[in-house]
This record gives structure tokens, C-alpha cells and sequence, in this order.
């Protein structure tokens, strides 16, 4: 937990980031890495490294470095993953379809019970080993297995509403991938809005910018 009170989104989104590189670190067996090594590994410095993981407690020895199993692990209890959150995910189209079959929730913290798609031809088909239910179900579904994320894979149009049910059925949190800002609605609801244009948009960003800066310096060698 936070050593002293609130800990800042930035580092908050820095976390799952040094739980990813030392998983990797784990298994090349690695077993030991100073804050410098790291900080070259993911691009940071040492002192932003020692910084974030301050705002825990610290878990670093001097002149040892971390331990990278113990480091992991102690990341992992900050971030929840054993915590398998009941999750459900609503919409079974093709993102759907890709989140259930290619996220391993289980080591991330959240436990995949259910599928739900408005489609009656998709309701009964099985997604990732799981059977796709009908939305009808889901206000009983709901109130009987009591899930506490919900992951939204539908259209814009919906989200709203079908939001709103789900609050009002106790659902805690949402990982949302429609193109509407749940955020806004829901100040005392986590809500993780995942826009995959906007991250598309930053890509063709970054390549147009080196392609101009190439192009400029081009044209300034020629003069």
C-alpha cells in the first residue's frame, strides 16, 4: 500500500509497466538489477525508479539493488493480481471476441465468469471456453453472481445505458472500450477508458514528426 496517503496517476500507470519488465527479467533468470539497470532497460531514470517505488515503502538494498522475484511480487500485491475481481465482459463481436480469447485476466487480477451479447445468433456460442449469454440474462446474472468489473465492448450508443443497469447492479469498475467517456458520468466509479484510435492517432503523430524532421534535415545538408 501507498506509504504516505495518495499516490500520483502517473506513477500508478508506471506500475504495471515495471510488473511487465520484471516478469521478463524472471524469466531470463535474473535474479538481481540495480535502479540504474533498470532505468536503462525501460527508459527512465534511476531516481524517477527509486521515486516510485518510495511511494510504497522502497524495496531496494544498498549496494544489492532488487531483488527482481521479490520486486515482482510485491508490484503484483500493489496492483491487486491476486485479487481475481469477478469480471464480465458485454459484447461478443470481434473486439470482444479478441479481448476474451487473448487477455489472460486471471494474471491480472480479474477472473472472466461471463459473456453477453445482444445478438441472438452470438448467445449461445462459445467464446474462449466460455458460452456467450443473452443480455436479458444479465440483470440476474448480475444480482445472483454479484461481479464487480465490467469490461464494454459495444457501441457508443449503448454505453450509457447499458452503464447505468450495470451500476445499479453493483458493478464497481469498467474497462471500456466504447467511444464513450464513462468517466464523465461516474466520478466514484474506476472507469479505464481504453481508446484504441487515440493511441493510433499518437502512432501516426510520432512517424509523421521523425519523417519531417528527417525530410528538414535533409533538406538542410543540401544547402
Amino acid at each position: 500500500m501507498a506509504k504516505n496517503g495518495e499516490v500520483s496517476a502517473s506513477v500508478i500507470k508506471r506500475l504495471p509497466r515495471y510488473y511487465r519488465f520484471l516478469g521478463e527479467l524472471m524469466k531470463q533468470g535474473t535474479e538481481r538489477i540495480s535502479s540504474r539497470e533498470l532505468a536503462s532497460l525501460m527508459k527512465l531514470t534511476a531516481s524517477q525508479i527509486r521515486q516510485d517505488l518510495n511511494c510504497f515503502g522502497g524495496f531496494g538494498q544498498q549496494g544489492y539493488g532488487y531483488n527482481v522475484k521479490d520486486l515482482h511480487e510485491q508490484i503484483g500485491k500493489i496492483l491487486g493480481v491476486d485479487k481475481k475481481l469477478s469480471t464480465i465482459l458485454i459484447g461478443a463481436g470481434n473486439l470482444g471476441r479478441a479481448i476474451a480469447s487473448h487477455i489472460n485476466f486471471e494474471t491480472r487480477g480479474c477472473q472472466l465468469i461471463a459473456i453477453f451479447d445482444s445478438n441472438e445468433k452470438i448467445a449461445g456460442k462459445a467464446v474462449a471456453g466460455t458460452t456467450v449469454r443473452h443480455i436479458d440474462e444479465l440483470e440476474f446474472f448480475c444480482r445472483t453472481n454479484k461481479p464487480e468489473v465490467a469490461v464494454l465492448c459495444i457501441p457508443k450508443a449503448n454505453t450509457q445505458a447499458v452503464a447505468e443497469l450495470l451500476v445499479s447492479l453493483g458493478i464497481k469498475a469498467f474497462w471500456n472500450f466504447s467511444h464513450y467517456d464513462l468517466s464523465i458520468d461516474y466520478e466514484d466509479i474506476v472507469v479505464e477508458n481504453v481508446h484504441l484510435g487515440d493511441s493510433l492517432l499518437t502512432l501516426t503523430y510520432g512517424v509523421n514528426h521523425l519523417l519531417d524532421s528527417k525530410e528538414n534535415n535533409d533538406e538542410n545538408d543540401k544547402k
